[in-house]
């Protein structure tokens, strides 16, 4: 069977749905497709929570209702293989779609180390599949210890979330000092720590796990220090690496960071053939170097981009890279990163300032609800641009460090920052005379 459309999205997860929207409506008399292989998705970021804090797993399924809305078509098959001067997919179905422009949304795989005994049942990586995972989610509620591996995002949002079920015993193993320690500087990460800490999550830093221990089904798990740890349980938190196999096989090139290469219009060297999410190239706002971050806030934003453009350069881009902007959420405690950490920018070589601000996040700060918000800017020395951003506290926190990444997406000063106006009020902000982000600016200004 031969089904034609004008424009073929393979991958329903942000970046694909992203980008059918955005192409019909730059182009709304094209006939736009999405492959998809998984029968039901789920929303990536809230993979986590499935297991405790929404009622239902089912919740957290990605919807298509705005795709039919919008006459926007979706198929339930999996692409094996593209013929680019054809302009056809092949299909596991033994379907041919053919195109005039298509875009790869194809996502990512997660990281399975080559650890002894990592195929033992009841080790689960994250696949973004509902039914894979509403099985986890059973199984781990039924666990009764579990080891996450991995102190990044995903890993401390599983232990947080995991460690909320009665009578499972959480443990959380990271190889580096601190967690977060790629997105915090140590201060933050400590934090985090602190929270998960006061959860009875036991934190196994510097801890690198050599081997799965036990017979058909996990049992216990072996340290590289020699230590044994009896576990019934294991999920595998540690990150992602592109989904670029489909592609490496039609001829289309990588980049150094192994995402499939795209110029600043998401165009591959195929210019009918686009690529966004997790399985396109990144590089660094800062350095220009390939970097693997992968977020569904950056990979929507590509998808925009590559659907407006699909035929003509209607939205005129200057690809300044990838900011690496994350908030993230710890019984109670916000989390965000934007850019440079004082780490990173060292290890880079920029000569920097560090600012800093603490109070409260409502004035005054007896009010229902306030919590206590710190701030952490970086700017370079001698020109006063911001070049990164870190926030902890409540709520609030989550947008302060959009602020932030608007700020050094725009190449803001510190004087700019320090004469920021913004919209306070007693329930919502800090007060005007203590705003963290203005005093953490003039704190560093102080400096220079």
């Amino acid at each position: 069977m031969i089904k034609k459309t004008d424009v073929l999205i393979i991958g329903g997860g942000p970046a694909g749905i992203v980008s059918a929207i955005t192409a019909k409506r730059y182009y709304p008399d094209k006939n736009i497709l999405i492959m998809k292989n998984v029968a039901n998705g789920c929303i990536p970021c809230g993979i986590p929570y499935m297991f405790k804090s929404l009622k239902n797993p089912d919740d957290n399924k990605m919807g298509l209702d705005s795709l039919r809305n919008k006459n926007i078509e979706t198929a339930a098959d999996d692409a094996v293989k593209i013929d680019r001067s054809n302009k056809t997919v092949f299909s596991k179905s033994g379907r041919e779609y053919q195109y005039e422009k298509l875009i790869l949304a194809l996502g990512s795989l997660p990281i399975k180390p080559s650890i002894h005994g990592i195929e033992k049942e009841n080790i689960y990586p994250i696949h973004k599949d509902m039914d894979y995972l509403k099985t986890t989610v059973d199984r781990i509620k039924k666990a009764k210890s579990v080891l996450v591996l991995g102190g990044g995002f995903i890993g401390v949002e599983f232990a947080d979330e995991i460690s909320k079920i009665a009578g499972l015993k959480v443990y959380l193993a990271e190889i580096l000092p601190h967690l977060l320690a790629n997105s915090f500087d140590k201060e933050f990460s400590v934090l985090a720590e602190e929270k998960l800490k006061s959860e009875d999550v036991t934190i196994l830093t510097v801890t690198q796990v050599a081997e799965f221990l036990g017979g058909k089904k996990v049992e216990g798990v072996r340290f590289g220090d020699g230590k044994e740890l009896e576990i019934d349980s294991a999920i595998l938190g540690i990150g992602a690496v592109p989904n670029t196999s489909l592609a490496t096989k039609a001829g289309l090139d990588l980049g150094r960071g192994k995402g499939i290469w795209v110029d600043e219009y998401m165009r591959t060297v195929d210019p009918d053939v686009f690529a966004v999410g997790d399985c396109a190239g990144k590089r660094d706002f800062y350095t220009r170097k390939d970097t693997s971050v992968m977020l569904a806030s950056t990979a929507t934003a590509e998808a925009r981009i590559a659907g407006a453009n699909l035929y003509q350069l209607k939205v005129v881009r200057e690809n300044k890279g990838t900011i690496a902007i994350y908030s993230t959420y710890v019984n109670g405690l916000v989390l965000g990163s934007a850019g440079l950490t004082e780490t990173s920018a060292k290890k880079e070589g920029f000569e920097i300032i560090a600012g800093n601000a603490g109070g409260m996040d409502k004035h005054p700060g007896s009010l229902p609800g306030a919590s206590s918000i710190k701030v952490k800017l970086i700017f370079s020395r001698q020109s006063g641009i911001l070049m990164g951003g870190q926030v902890s506290g409540g709520m609030s926190a989550g947008e302060i460090i959009n602020i932030i990444g608007m700020a050094i997406q725009q190449r803001v000063s510190v004087t700019e920052l320090e004469t920021l106006q913004m919209a306070t009020h007693p329930y919502l902000t800090s007060a005007p005379t203590m705003y963290p982000v203005v005093l953490a600016a003039q704190d560093a200004s102080d400096k220079m």
